[in-house]
């Protein structure tokens, strides 16, 4: 029996996924090469508060996410390439004018314009994957790929940033903007070389000719929004993963500050420690659990994922303040849990969208980000109100709720997407 991960797979890659790979890398390390630095650049031209400038990130966050879900269900009707192209301009307009930002409103507006064309990046990219491969094995193939090369990007970008001495230099935004100016390059000679080895028409490079009524009735947002509206499995979906997300962000925003109270010993290098075991775990374990897990189910999989999950919520809560190497294994048992939960929460989402909607779904998933979004101010309040080891407690609780959402999910009841389009 061949493995998921064969190279036979790897080779049915169209050109355009490759390119897609390549871009992911080189945006997501530039991105994450600067923009880890940018609370210490408000810092140290504005004086801000750790609680200002998270309050700037999280509305940016929720401001990107609802606009997200705007731009993917759009993204249907126009096409992906188009909205692709306007988000990486954005990319390149945001990064630009942040390199040159002198205010605290223009960071404010600047931030919240990067946030958004992140957040519209990533579902169209997961969703051009499913539009331009048909196999399905593949297709998941590729978006376990496209993980994995994200997480080497963020795992290099900060490394360079330190090794060329970009830490807190404002100017340094402008790499990020010429990385999304030359990926831009490369996807329309992409979306051009997919379109003359394809004699089928997809509604990536050409949209089908369609009736008014088709426009006026398929295509409309109202009938989008009704079809979301009676997919309960999907709203549960949606909620379990907000709640999955809001755990996991707790050792972005919450932990380090419960470190950074508790006066751990040697807290500068245990952060770092943290992050960098927590890139090395995924990038050398992600396609061995995916070899390992090939025979499960996706639900049994994500399963499997949320019980790691709350069991380094709990060694979390329990360990000793002083004891170094305790830390850093509850993040190597975190870390293989988001290996598990993050690719195949893309691939659960891909399997559940019909094809006339697939941009209308991933932009749903987008929601997910409201957990990244809340985390930072509900960690907060739990740590000021309860203490550290009473937050990872609470979390490890809420990872027994997400498995029991995610063990009712097939009782839910969904549309007929087959009547549905035949009603158009």
């Amino acid at each position: 029996m061949h493995s998921d991960v064969s190279l036979n797979r790897f080779k049915q890659f169209p050109r355009l996924m490759w390119i897609l790979l390549f871009g992911s890398f080189i945006t997501r390390g530039s991105y994450y090469m600067v923009w880890p630095f940018l609370a210490v650049i408000l810092y140290e031209k504005f004086a801000l508060s750790a609680t200002q400038v998270g309050l700037i990130l999280s509305n940016a966050a929720v401001i990107a996410v609802l606009v997200s879900f705007a731009g993917s269900v759009l993204s249907d009707r126009i096409g992906r390439h188009k909205l692709m192209y306007s988000s990486g301009i954005l990319y390149i307009i945001s990064f630009s004018i942040l390199a040159e930002a002198d205010s605290i409103t223009g960071y404010v507006v600047v931030i919240t314009l990067c946030s958004i064309a992140t957040a519209l990046w990533r579902p169209l990219t997961s969703a051009l994957i499913g539009d331009i491969i048909s196999d399905r094995k593949t297709r998941e193939l590729a978006m376990q790929s496209l993980y994995f090369i994200v997480n080497v990007g963020c795992a290099v970008g900060p490394l360079l940033g330190v090794w060329f001495g970009l830490t807190g230099e404002q100017s340094s935004f402008y790499i990020t903007a010429g990385a999304f100016a030359f990926l831009l390059v490369l996807l329309y000679w992409g979306f051009h070389q997919h379109k003359v080895n394809n004699n089928a028409a997809d509604d990536i490079i050409k949209q089908p000719v369609e009736t008014p009524k088709q426009k006026s009735d398929d295509a409309s947002l109202r009938k989008i929004f009704s079809v979301l509206l009676q997919d309960r499995l999907l709203q549960c979906l949606i909620f379990a993963n907000i709640l999955c997300m809001f755990i996991y962000a707790q050792m972005d925003s919450s932990l380090i500050q419960y470190l950074s109270r508790a006066q751990v010993p040697n807290l500068l290098e245990l952060i770092s420690s943290m992050i960098f075991t927590n890139a090395l775990v995924i990038i050398s374990t992600q396609f061995i659990l995916l070899k390992l897990m090939s025979g499960l189910t996706l639900t049994a999989r994500i399963q499997i994922g949320l019980v790691l999950l709350m069991f380094s919520q709990i060694w979390l809560s329990v360990n000793p303040l002083e004891l170094f190497w305790g830390w850093i294994g509850a993040i190597i048992v975190m870390s293989l849990a988001e290996a598990i939960l993050f690719p195949t929460m893309n691939v659960h989402i891909d399997r559940l969208a019909p094809d006339h909607l697939r941009g209308a779904y991933f932009g749903a998933s987008s929601f997910y980000d409201f957990g990244f979004a809340l985390a930072p101010l509900g960690g907060g309040i739990i740590l000021d109100h309860l203490g550290g080891p009473w937050l990872f407690m609470i979390s490890a609780s809420l990872c027994l709720l997400v498995i029991y959402l995610y063990a009712i999910l097939d009782k839910l009841p969904r549309p007929s997407f087959e009547r549905l389009k035949a009603d158009s």
